[in-house]
């Protein structure tokens, strides 16, 4: 492995002494982790069905290590359920300083692929709000599957530049994730294009783009809420030297001191930094708080369109057919598409929105085809008809490949749970189950 030189000359100013064992732990695997999803399961109900060692992280209390040789970790039942998102073990860390509670409104700015805002979720435990936004579109794509599979239904999708996003939203988050883009020496040992990417003017440019993302993010927090920043990099200039810039141009923030029990100390007492040599790839993250104390603003919202007489009975008669008991949430149409907002969502007003809610369906012909999402962020005990199946059931590899499977159910339309996971849903009839699972989604062996 040839690394830039410069490169290993910045690392020494940062690592000292430590220099020569991260350059040996080139030499091994690098690690591999798993987040255990709380709105679906459990460590305790999880962990004994996957079939290989865990071991817990230091970053997160439901973050493990996973053994660096498990293959097709995205192929598994339980992963197609969302019991479980793969994380690098350092990178939930970030949230963990958050210190989220119940009932938090919180920003994950720069959020795909969705691991970060996954794990706020989980925190989250359905109470509040996770707004996670993406600029790329294709990437924010990616993230809103994230959401669909982890089963976030108190959640919002965004694709578009802090800058156009954070002045709209002004003082409206308890909590501000920038999960920053970065020159990636986190990433080295498991990704060779990280390395041949990496140069000087790209530290440069990622630090300036950095300190930019922050003083915009620093609108969107109300007063009194935390804010932090984190990076997958080992380099000073976009790190400690972008905090303490961010610190001199926006002095209505302060430091927070970190004492968690993870990762190396920095010169700033307000940040952490892990290297392999505390267990994970690469990490450094950051925490302030902004001065003060004041309500959180309630998010820009307009006049929600009223439903017909006749469109609110389609739509309850669809919603009362599978569930038992019904999403506290307020019903919204939009271009013949039904969605279920979080009550205080009605109407929701900030630019790039991809989903604010459940999708629930498509009026089609005077009646209502489900959606995925509609399934997969609801509650098993919630639903008329659930049919459960266990990880070695046959049917559950037949499911997941698309295919027809039998189901002994009433008629209608019908959750699919894996290991009690909701995982998605079909059309039961005579004894089968006409498959609905979406065919990007199905695995091909």
């Amino acid at each position: 492995m040839i690394l830039p030189e410069d490169y290993i000359n910045e690392l020494r100013l940062v690592l000292g002494s430590d220099t020569e064992k991260y350059l040996q732990s080139f030499e091994k695997e690098p690690f591999r982790g798993i987040s255990v999803n709380l709105l679906k399961t459990t460590p305790e109900k999880l962990l004994p069905l996957l079939g290989f060692e865990t071991e817990r992280t230091p970053f997160y209390s439901c973050g493990y290590y996973i053994p660096p040789e498990t293959e097709s970790i995205g192929n598994s039942p339980l992963h197609h359920a969302g019991g479980f998102y793969v994380q690098e073990p350092s990178a939930s860390s970030a949230a963990e300083l958050l210190g989220i509670e119940n009932g938090d409104y919180v920003l994950d700015l720069c959020a795909a692929p969705g691991g970060k805002s996954a794990q706020i979720a989980s925190l989250l435990g359905g109470s509040g709000l996770i707004w996670s936004n993406e600029p790329i579109r294709n990437r924010a794509r990616i993230l809103l599957s994230t959401h669909e599979r982890m089963g976030i239904a108190n959640g919002v999708v965004s694709s578009c530049y802090p800058d156009e996003l954070c002045p709209r939203v002004e003082g409206c988050f308890d909590k501000v994730l920038v999960d920053a883009p970065c020159s990636g020496e986190g990433m080295f040992r498991k990704n060779n294009d990280a390395i041949t990417e990496w140069s000087r003017e790209h530290v440069i440019s990622c630090a300036a783009r950095q300190l930019s993302i922050l003083q915009t993010a620093a609108a969107a927090l109300r007063e009194g809420g935390i804010l932090v920043y984190s990076t997958c990099t080992f380099s000073p200039e976009e790190n400690e030297m972008t905090v303490k810039k961010f610190l001199e141009s926006c002095p209505e923030f302060e430091s927070m001191e970190i004492n968690e029990p993870f990762g190396r100390k920095t010169e700033l007492s307000n940040a952490v930094r892990v290297t392999p040599a505390e267990g994970g790839e690469g990490h450094f993250a950051a925490r302030f708080r902004k001065k003060g104390n004041a309500v959180r603003r309630p998010l820009p919202t307009g006049k929600v369109q009223t439903l017909t007489a006749e469109m609110k009975k389609l739509t309850e008669d669809f919603l009362d057919d599978i569930f038992r008991v019904r999403p506290e949430t307020v019903t919204e149409i939009m271009k013949d598409s039904i969605f279920l907002r979080p009550k205080g969502l009605e109407g929701l007003k900030a630019p790039g929105i991809l989903r604010c809610g459940i999708y629930a369906g498509d009026i089609v012909k005077r009646r209502i085809e489900p959606a995925h999402s509609l399934f997969t962020t609801a509650e098993p005990s919630s639903l008329r008809r659930v049919l459960e199946l266990g990880i070695e059931d046959i049917r559950t590899a037949m499911f997941l490949r698309g295919e027809e499977i039998s189901c002994d159910l009433d008629k209608g339309y019908t959750a699919v749970a894996i290991e009690g996971m909701i995982t998605g849903f079909g059309k039961c009839s005579g004894g089968r189950l006409k498959n609905k699972y979406p065919k990007g989604l199905r695995n091909t062996c």
